[in-house]
């Protein structure tokens, strides 16, 4: 396992080459392959979390979590369709430079710290997901784990650039899909009756339902048809189109249809990972027999499958199956913390003092300040180990809290001329609002949060902007000022 992950860090290294400048380090001074971007889009945002989590949520429940990713690829197409063609004209180099160009700088600032801080609480969780497996296999507590999966993260960033995190990303989409599928084969193998007894107890249990059509808990559960597909949908325009995790590798295509074919083939294919891995949970749940978690002697349903890797499996299948997640988590949280990195540096460093004079002494910057961002998302991941929530769930719920403002402000960009950047600061400070006082009284579930967030943002910036004449910029006159 060992040799394995070093191999992919070597390799990392070699596809990333060398940088010159802020701009190499960040975006990849060379156009990559749509397809390769596609299957870096895939393991980025779910490698740690739906190897680790999502078999947990069908052993102890169905299939119903479908719904959600049929409206990921819905989200993609919408992104594909609207915010896709803005960031392609002209030379943006983060998602939130379109911010600043459609409103000004303090709207593009203020955006990129709402998303530094929301990455750094959502891949605190991912971190804490895979030191799970980690802890397993070391038999070591939590917080060594963590330590040690970030400093090897860290190396990593540092090293091989983007161009390199984005090339290991696609080699390991392969390597933990493919695990996954070898596990499945395994518990066929070791279960009385094989694969059709399996299912034969699930659809009699009920366990294989897709699609949810009880509107009875409409507004409280999270996986009813409708909250599946529209919260997956604006979740998934929130995270592809708004977050700079995804958006830095969407621009490292260079061409619009690149792009678009990058993200909206990776919708297609996340389906399909996140229906093996549901199906690993259920296989997981006939092989144990059904059997409670505390039984198991488990805290968590996160644990049951890396508990199976560990025990269940034969050492040398284990062992590359655990290698092939934890490399393809790595690479995962490498991409966080180049894109908080350069969030940094080229929204609000850049922003205060301007372009620099000496690109290798920004390229040295950008180094510190990825150092200073892992070492932020450890105690991130240290403070979430005590949840006891399913950490994919965790990790959306935590994402949707500010999604839906992030979202409803790009959207009052590319849709509503009359709003200035003093309407769309406050539309996103009156969506926040809203949600903090919908999670904070539970008023609904976690795919609703994003949508109540985008309509509260686009509520108030609507209204605002009719309160004063049209500026030739799109905006309002605040004031009797001139915009």
């Amino acid at each position: 396992m060992l040799a394995y992950l070093a191999g992919i860090a070597i390799l990392g290294i070699r596809l990333g080459g060398r940088q010159s400048s802020a701009a190499d380090y960040f975006l990849a001074k060379d156009r990559i392959p749509w397809w390769i971007v596609c299957f870096s889009i895939v393991a980025a945002e779910t490698s740690a979390l739906t190897f680790i989590s999502v078999p947990g949520l069908s052993y102890i429940g169905n299939l119903n979590f479908l719904q959600v990713t049929v409206g990921y690829l819905i989200g993609r197409v919408l992104v594909s369709i609207f915010l896709l063609p803005a960031y392609f004209k002209g030379d943006l180099s983060t998602a939130y430079a379109f911010l600043e160009r459609r409103f000004g700088k303090k709207t593009r600032s203020s955006a990129s710290v709402v998303f530094l801080f929301t990455r750094l609480a959502a891949d605190g969780v991912r971190l804490f997901a895979t030191a799970i497996p980690l802890k397993f296999v070391l038999d070591i507590e939590y917080p060594l784990a963590v330590a040690l999966l970030a400093l090897v993260a860290l190396a990593y960033t540092t090293i091989g650039g983007v161009r390199g995190v984005i090339w290991v990303d696609a080699i390991q989409m392969f390597v933990y899909l493919g695990g996954a599928l070898a596990a499945a084969a395994f518990l066929a193998a070791d279960t009385p009756g094989g694969m059709s007894a399996i299912l034969s107890r699930a659809a009699a249990e009920g366990k294989l339902q897709v699609v949810n059509l009880d509107f009875r808990q409409f507004w409280s559960s999270p996986y009813t048809l409708i909250a599946g597909l529209a919260g997956g949908a604006l979740l998934s325009m929130a995270s592809h189109g708004t977050d700079q995790l995804v958006v830095q590798r969407v621009l490292a295509t260079k061409s619009l249809s690149s792009a678009r074919k990058a993200l909206i083939g990776s919708g297609l294919i996340v389906i399909v990972q996140f229906a093996v891995f549901l199906f690993v949970g259920l296989m997981l749940y006939g092989h144990y027999g059904g059997r409670p978690l505390a039984e198991l002697g488990l805290m968590r349903a996160d644990e049951i499958f890396p508990r199976y890797i560990v025990e269940g499996l034969p050492p040398g299948v284990s062992g590359l199956i655990i290698a092939g997640l934890l490399a393809a988590a790595l690479s995962t949280l490498a991409g966080s913390m180049s894109s908080m990195a350069s969030s940094t540096v080229l929204d609000l460093w850049r922003g205060l003092r301007g372009a620099p004079a000496d690109p290798r002494a920004e390229l040295r910057l950008s180094r510190i300040v990825t150092v200073a961002w892992a070492g932020m998302l450890v105690l991130s991941a240290l403070v979430f180990m005590s949840s006891s929530q399913a950490v994919v769930e965790l990790a959306l719920s935590i994402a949707s809290f500010t999604y839906g403002g992030l979202l409803g402000t790009f959207l009052l960009g590319v849709f509503f001329k009359r709003v200035g950047q003093e309407d769309a600061l406050a539309a996103f400070v009156g969506g926040v609002l809203v949600m903090v006082t919908v999670i904070a009284l539970q008023l609904v579930a976690w795919t609703w949060y994003t949508a109540i967030g985008v309509l509260g943002t686009l509520a108030v910036g609507t209204v605002l902007s009719r309160l004063g004449p049209s500026d030739q910029h799109g905006g309002t006159v605040k004031n009797g000022g001139s915009a």
